[in-house]
């Protein structure tokens, strides 16, 4: 008996063809198949496929059916251990924040009033130490300022891209690890030990969180075990119906058999079918790190999104200037742009580009010589230019209203509360201690997004903004952005807990964000997509990186989604009409020598039981490399009800899976009954 090679390469055989090579060598890292009874279907396919073709009869039709099979059968099994290292990798992690915390430097001071100091690791940092951060550093720990006053950078934590004040004594004295000092200097007095920090407490949100498994993928799960463990019985019965008529089947024969009934065909598909929803993601710069996210997208009831960022651009920019007693537009916003020539912020870039867009302006043009600029000070809030001829500031109103030496006029005062309560900042400008009127700084929504939003709804899917504002602030922006809800003072555990109990009510919740606190959020939704421009700790948690931070994207992606879900639809409907097919092909031939009786049952007249089984291994073999580039292509999505999706599945799909196996596997036995006759 002439044995089977095994020595090709993997790609050899032609049969597998391009798409396949290609498809798992290109798509880096993740290959999509998920079910761990699939990964010991494919050993046991590999292994008894072998044996099965080992023991066969003389013939090149077995050593060619050999190889293809176990060279299939190979390739499948690499995709499942890909898959399985990529849905390990996927997992969200929480290693950015952990860097963080111990790598950061600590500037440790014996005293509120010293003036050198030792750099120490912020994990030896204990409650009681004293630390020292000044303009460009880091905060090492959680901590209450005991001196000074600075501008901090908190967007890393809380998401919100306006720098605070932060200062001794007061509600404004708390500081926490991980944000940055802008401005000034400032000694902290450290109030957490390590594990008892506002980063530990993310680590642990983060690391806790746990992604459920989608309504398909249990539906999948439950439909492959069931129909595997239907098929073992029948084949373990098969022998004792042959015991008791006097015969003896070979238990090969029937482990062949079982191996060409379970549903390996679409086992074998998850991954190419995960690949192309992947491939169509890129196509949109997304970056999906787990195949499960992919096809949860198609079931999306609710989307959270994070404001800052966002739904907005994530800096405040100027958006209308407001004069007040009698001043003109012109004469504020001319004071406006020369008190910003030296402002680096977006905020101060904004007016400069607004008072240009207005009045067609040339901000350079309008320096002079003579310019002594002001730069802001935590210490003032305010910032501005001097000149041998006038003095000009901008800054919070309460910090203008003092320098001005009056409690600001009504007018003045309705100006600034206006501004407030639309969520927007408001900036008071005066000109040698006169006020002109208001700056109106606002967070700007993404252009385009309340149509997005729009087409979001009419999919079916809900929309909540997450945000740390005030409800008043939020119902501004929210109203302005289109969304549905919104949730107010958000904290970690309130975006955690509103996504959980979503969840419990048996939806698939998706969540879009890009700062640190976002993190145990994204960890826990079935879709988290974090914006490219955030965190480190973000795009970790998240199982999806949108490379252009366009959170109405998600559109894209639940269209992909849904794309994905019918294509695997489609296909398990034909996997488990084609295995049904092969069951009423295969017995009567296997059994027609015992009882003569089912030789009319014999549908497609097999020659022989031998070649029977081996015409269904190599159509088995064969049926899974015609599949692979209708899983790549997928099938089309036509938005409809999911009884139409239905009927049409089992038409087409359905009715091809009962069809083709009996075509296929006479057709294969014709040729290899006569090469053996």
């Amino acid at each position: 008996m002439p044995k089977i090679s095994t020595h090709s390469s993997l790609f050899d055989a032609a049969l597998l063809g391009e798409a396949v090579k290609e498809s798992f060598l290109r798509l880096n890292p993740v290959i999509l198949a998920r079910n761990p009874v699939m990964f010991t279907v494919g050993v046991s396919s590999v292994l008894a496929t072998f044996f099965t073709l080992r023991d066969a009869v003389l013939g090149l039709p077995f050593i060619v059916g050999g190889q293809i099979a176990l060279w299939l059968w190979i390739t499948v099994l690499f995709g499942n251990f890909a898959e399985a290292v990529a849905e390990g990798r996927g997992k969200a992690q929480a290693e950015s924040l952990r860097k963080t915390k111990t790598e950061t430097p600590a500037k440790k001071v014996t005293s509120v009033d010293a003036k050198t100091w030792d750099i120490v690791s912020a994990t030896s940092l204990r409650v009681g130490d004293l630390i020292v951060a000044e303009a460009g550093d880091v905060i090492a720990g959680d901590g209450e300022i005991v001196k000074g006053i600075a501008t901090v950078d908190e967007s890393s934590i809380t998401g919100e891209s306006a720098p605070v004040i932060r200062e001794s004594g007061g509600d404004r004295s708390a500081v926490t690890g991980g944000t940055r000092v802008l401005t000034d200097r400032i000694v902290i007095e450290i109030r957490a030990n390590p594990g008892e920090s506002f980063l530990d407490r993310m680590i642990g949100l983060v690391e806790g969180a746990t992604r459920q498994k989608t309504p398909n993928e249990i539906a999948l799960n439950i439909l492959l075990v069931g129909l595997t463990l239907i098929f073992l019985i029948v084949c373990v019965t098969l022998q004792g119906f042959a015991a008791y008529s006097g015969a003896m089947i070979p238990v090969i024969y029937l482990i062949a058999l079982l191996i060409t009934l379970i549903p390996t065909t679409i086992g074998g598909l998850l991954s190419a079918i995960g690949i192309a929803g992947m491939d169509r993601l890129v196509a949109f710069n997304v970056v999906a790190k787990s195949g499960r996210a992919v096809e949860a997208a198609g079931d999306i009831d609710t989307l959270l999104l994070d404001k800052t960022g966002t739904i907005t651009l994530g800096n405040r920019m100027a958006s209308a200037f407001i004069p007040v007693d009698g001043a003109s537009e012109e004469e504020l916003a001319k004071a406006a742009m020369l008190s910003s020539l030296a402002d680096d912020t977006p905020e101060g870039k904004s007016i400069i580009r607004l008072a240009e867009e207005k009045f067609g302006w040339h901000a350079q043009d309008r320096q002079t010589p003579d310019m002594r600029f002001v730069p802001f000070s935590a210490h003032t809030r305010m910032s501005g230019v001097d000149t041998d001829s006038l003095s000009i500031r901008k800054g919070a109103p309460d910090s203008i209203l003092i320098l001005s030496g009056n409690s600001g006029s009504a007018e003045t005062l309705r100006s600034v509360e206006r501004v407030a309560k639309t969520g927007g900042t408001p900036l008071l400008v005066a000109q040698d201690k006169k006020i002109l009127g208001v700056v109106h700084l606002k967070d700007i929504i993404k252009p385009g997004i309340h149509e997005r939003f729009s087409t979001l709804r009419r999919m079916g899917i809900r929309t909540v903004m997450i945000t740390g504002d005030n409800p008043v602030t939020a119902a501004a922006i929210a109203a302005e952005a289109g969304v549905d809800d919104f949730l107010a003072e958000a904290s970690p555990e309130k975006k955690l807990e509103l996504i959980r109990r979503e969840q419990a009510s048996g939806k698939l919740v998706a969540m879009c964000g890009d700062g640190s606190n976002d993190a145990p959020a994204l960890a826990q939704a079935d879709v988290g997509v974090a914006m490219n421009t955030g965190t480190s700790a973000a795009r970790e948690a998240g199982n999806m990186i949108d490379l252009d931070s366009d959170p109405t994207k998600l559109i894209e992606i639940v269209m992909i989604g849904k794309q994905l879900l019918m294509s695997r639809g489609a296909l398990t409907t034909f996997s488990i009409a084609n295995d049904v097919a092969k069951y009423f092909a295969i017995i009567p031939a296997l059994f027609m020598g015992i009882y003569p009786g089912m030789k009319a049952l014999n549908l497609m007249r097999l020659a022989s039981p031998e070649s029977a089984i081996l015409s269904a291994i190599i159509f088995n073999a064969l049926i899974l490399i015609a599949l692979v580039p209708l899983a790549l292509r997928g099938v089309a999505y036509h938005p409809a009800p999911a009884s139409v999706i239905l009927r049409r599945n089992l038409a087409i799909y359905g009715g091809g899976g009962v069809i083709l196996p009996f075509m296929g596997i006479k057709a294969i036995d014709l040729i290899v009954s006569g090469l053996m006759g």
